[in-house]
């Protein structure tokens, strides 16, 4: 896993990285441009909302939202990421802040309409990222969602067929979304939706009951 001085060093490459892999439907961003556009599009049909972003990294997705009135709070650990989002947003509530540590004060002490993460929760093991999703869900207003698009499988065997295709650039370090097994566990607890967007990307979709 990259620490927040190697995400710092990659902040100004980071989005041409991203751009070159989904563009040519390749792990680990096959499917990047449609899943952030399905995130956009659920906030837009709400009307004007608060949204929290978890690892808004240079701010591709919120300074979208930020762009349509809506209002803006984020956390991401990366300070070179920060200085680009912040460019983007100058008024919106950006907080540097590692996830490994839960939520800080500045966004936790809100409510948010929509909570929005893109690839950056498989940076936490099966777990605390469990906890952490639940953590996010007392944070939600009424009918409230919490939208995640990331690095995700519908099984455990099409998650290692994706590894075994791409061995030479597969991430150890990092631990991909398996939609029927933390989607078992999240379906007892809230609702829970689940839509595959690529060979190796998903967006969840959950609610409070």
């Amino acid at each position: 896993m990259l620490s927040n001085k190697g995400f710092d060093l990659w902040a100004d490459d980071y989005d041409k990285t991203v751009q070159i892999s989904e563009e040519n439907n390749l792990y680990p961003f096959a499917g990047y441009k449609e899943i952030l556009n399905l995130i956009f599009n659920e906030v837009m049909s709400n009307g004007k909302s608060k949204v929290l972003d978890i690892g808004f990294g240079t701010g591709v997705l919120s300074s979208r939202i930020y762009g349509n009135a809506h209002e803006v709070h984020g956390i991401d650990f990366s300070s070179g990421m920060h200085s680009i989002a912040e460019e983007k947003m100058p008024e919106a509530n950006l907080v540097l802040w590692d996830i490994s540590e839960g939520l800080p004060t500045e966004v936790s002490a809100e409510s948010y309409d929509f909570i929005i993460s893109t690839y950056t929760l498989h940076h936490l093991n099966d777990e605390d990222r469990y906890i952490f999703i639940n953590d996010l869900m007392s944070h939600l207003k009424e009918n409230g969602k919490l939208l995640i698009g990331d690095i995700s499988f519908e099984t455990r065997e099409k998650s290692d067929r994706c590894r075994q295709d791409n061995i030479d650039y597969w991430d150890e370090d990092e631990i991909y979304f398996v939609s029927d097994e933390i989607g078992d566990r999240l379906k007892m607890v809230y609702r829970y939706e689940y839509k595959q967007v690529s060979h190796c990307g998903g967006l969840y979709v959950l609610e409070n009951y």
